[in-house]
């Protein structure tokens, strides 16, 4: 049995194509660029590092990075 789900990305990312998508695959998550259409690197997280990530992103964290 397959622990893969769909690729997904957020709603508010629009057509731009300035987004990432993201998928759960087993006891990972996996990150891509959208843009790649499927063939570049993806970026492989355990929950915990993906959930750190959220986590400092929610908190304003990573907001130097933006600017």
């Amino acid at each position: 049995m397959s622990t893969q789900t769909p690729w997904i990305k957020a709603q508010a990312s629009g057509g731009g194509g300035q987004c990432v998508e993201m998928r759960r695959n087993g006891q990972s998550v996996d990150v891509r660029d959208t843009k790649a259409h499927g063939n570049g690197p993806i970026l492989r997280f355990s929950p915990g590092e993906f959930s750190a990530w959220i986590d400092a992103a929610k908190g304003g964290e990573l907001d130097a990075l933006s600017s």
